[in-house]
């Protein structure tokens, strides 16, 4: 794409920042994204292609989906991608478990709270997302 130039559709500001740069929902998942990489660099090496790898992937994921979702136009597509987005985060949440299983983390409630606190405001968006598709 040109420098300077922006593609058309309602998901692009008239300043040209995609819709979800706004979304504080997005901000927060790209935020979890940072703590999950800095929580996985200090895995043991051996995890890098195991553990470290799958976290960082469910991690990006999240913003990844809600970006999409939005990008879609429709109330219906949004839902759908929220919901892969709150599957994600499920999906870290179990990795995060065993990783404190295993010992390989000691306090990983730097990003468990974080994520429950995304997952929470995930279920209710989507909630609110039905319960307006339904009238």
């Amino acid at each position: 794409m040109e420098q300077g130039r922006r593609p058309s559709g309602n998901h692009w500001s008239s300043e040209g920042t995609p819709s979800h740069y706004r979304l504080k929902l997005w901000q927060q998942a790209v935020a979890l994204v940072s703590q999950v990489y800095a929580l996985t660099s200090d895995l043991p090496a051996e995890e890098r292609f195991g553990l470290v790898s799958q976290m960082r992937r469910s991690a990006i994921s999240v913003p990844s989906n809600i970006a999409e979702g939005a990008a879609r136009g429709s109330s219906q597509e949004m839902i759908r991608f929220l919901k892969i987005a709150r599957g994600s985060l499920m999906e870290l949440d179990t990795q995060l478990a065993i990783c404190e299983e295993l010992g390989l983390v000691h306090s990983p409630d730097s990003v468990f709270q974080p994520l429950r606190k995304l997952y929470g405001q995930i279920n209710n968006l989507i909630g609110a997302r039905e319960a307006r598709k339904a009238k």
